[in-house]
């Protein structure tokens, strides 16, 4: 009997977890009494999440009492998923005093969370003390923002601070209240500097940008950061590459390598800083950025361009996803960039499009939709489409195909739907529509084809047939199974 009671209390300890679990019920009540928590929010049918679980677990045994870790089971606990926009699985989110911070984009090891996450626990903005930490912390790659205080209890210091905790996951902080600094930097009590790195240094903007509004709010302070931070053409890198995306973007690539050959990663950034000034200066509005061209190799070759040229790749991404290329060879006095943009503003410039050929004979149940003809099929005011975004290696896209072929034949004699298939491997995917994996299957209905419907529903002839009867602008006509020698009924 001791014995069983022994293995039950085992047992227990060994079902014991240090991830906490939240729910609808208490995610908001909870997630505030913590500084910072990393939580997770999954499916349990999920097979990333299946394979998370043991790192997740090990991650916040080894981070007990440092940072908490949490979890969220979106397939019981809807309404919180969907506040915070979960939309896969796994997905990581770093909350910070109650409030989202952002996604946690980190290794999914434990290894790799535990590190990460030592590094977040610690202090949002650094203190300098002497010229030489300063000069330490300004020579770092990335933009250094320092606050200067005579006082470290003021109001400012404090919205300073809580600013710094806001944006710490992207940017860097440090303050100091040394009287050296101060006076150096020709601050009389309060001042926040922006310094750009070092190896960006150039003649077209000022190397540091202070922070000059009267009142210190962290809304301000985070605005003047943002509105500042890259300057005129920064160096994109995986680290910052998110924060300069979903804008219009101009982004040069070929060898930039600031470690082994600054002066020539220079040479080609001031040549377009140059352009681009010329431009920003007449109120035209653009971001522009330089980038390692094998370092983001599959940008360029979604842009349809070879990386072998030594000079410049030159492109455009506008936010709403218009991508445009400039055709003219790089030249070194800036002429074929100035034209390019000229063009470009004037618009002038034609859209690039990554497509297939359009298919000679489309007359299938299924219509096969490319970017050329993406428009005139799937944005056919007319018609409700149902489109399969697929990539040919898929294997769930290839167990789908014979029922989806299946639902064209149902639905071939329906004049108001279209069932259609694209290759999203080999074409452009137009904004509205997202797709992160395969098949993806959206909903377009006729007259509102601004506001497409992703369809998460099952995957069986019988599923979709549902699902379009209920969605569907105008009855649907389906055409019923033929009987020996019977005619086709409707």
């Amino acid at each position: 009997m001791l014995r069983l009671i022994f293995l039950a209390a085992l047992a227990g300890l060994c079902l014991a977890s240090d991830v906490l679990e939240f729910t609808d019920d208490d995610f908001e009540t909870r997630i505030g009494s913590h500084d910072l928590i990393l939580v997770e929010f999954f499916a349990p049918w999920c097979g990333h999440c299946k394979r998370l679980a043991p790192e997740y677990e090990a991650a916040a045994t080894r981070l007990k009492g440092i940072v908490s870790l949490a979890k969220v089971d979106c397939t019981a606990n809807s309404n919180t998923c969907s506040k915070y926009g979960v939309s896969g699985y796994p997905t990581l989110k770093i909350f910070r005093d109650g409030e989202e911070s952002g996604p946690y984009d980190g290794p999914r090891s434990a290894d790799g969370i535990v590190s990460f996450l030592k590094k977040q626990a610690g202090p949002a903005s650094v203190e300098l003390k002497t010229d030489a930490d300063f000069e330490k912390f300004i020579a770092d790659q990335d933009a250094s923002v320092i606050g200067f205080f005579t006082d470290d209890r003021s109001t400012a210091h404090a919205e300073f601070q809580k600013a710094a905790s806001a944006l710490r996951d992207n940017y860097r902080f440090a303050h100091t209240s040394s009287e050296a600094l101060l006076k150096s930097h020709s601050i009389d009590e309060e001042g926040v500097i922006l310094f750009r790195p070092q190896r960006l240094n150039n003649k077209f903007e000022d190397n540091s940008v202070k922070f000059s509004e009267e009142k210190f709010t962290s809304n301000k302070i985070k605005r003047f950061i943002q509105d500042n931070i890259f300057g005129i053409c920064p160096h994109m890198t995986d680290d910052n590459k998110d924060q300069l995306r979903g804008k219009d973007l101009l982004v040069a690539y070929y060898d930039v390598d600031y470690d082994k050959n600054p002066k020539g990663s220079n040479y080609w950034r001031n040549r377009v800083m140059k352009v681009a000034k010329s431009f920003l200066d007449q109120g035209k509005k653009l971001n522009f950025a330089i980038a390692n061209k094998n370092q983001f190799n599959h940008e360029v070759s979604e842009f349809g361009l070879d990386g072998s040229s030594e000079l410049p790749l030159v492109t455009i991404r506008t936010a709403k996803g218009d991508k445009y290329v400039m055709s003219e060879e790089f030249s070194r006095d800036g002429k074929a960039l100035e034209r390019f943009l000229q063009d470009y503003f004037d618009g002038n410039l034609k859209r690039y499009l990554k497509s297939e050929a359009i298919p000679e004979n489309n007359d299938g149940p299924v219509k096969v939709v490319v970017a050329e003809n993406f428009d005139s099929i799937v944005n056919d005011d007319s018609k409700d489409v149902l489109i399969e975004f697929y990539a040919p290696w898929c294997g769930h896209c290839k167990n789908l195909e014979p029922k989806y072929n299946e639902l064209g034949e149902k639905l071939a004699d329906d004049p108001n739907v279209v069932i259609a298939k694209m290759d999203a491997t080999a074409n452009d995917v137009p904004s509205p529509y997202e797709v992160s994996g395969f098949p993806t299957i959206y909903f377009s209905p006729a007259g509102r084809k601004s506001n497409p419907k992703k369809y998460e529903g099952g995957r069986e002839v019988s599923d979709f047939i549902s699902y379009l009867k209920k969605e569907a602008t105008n009855p649907l006509v389906v055409q019923k199974k033929k009987k020996d020698g019977d005619k086709s009924e409707l």
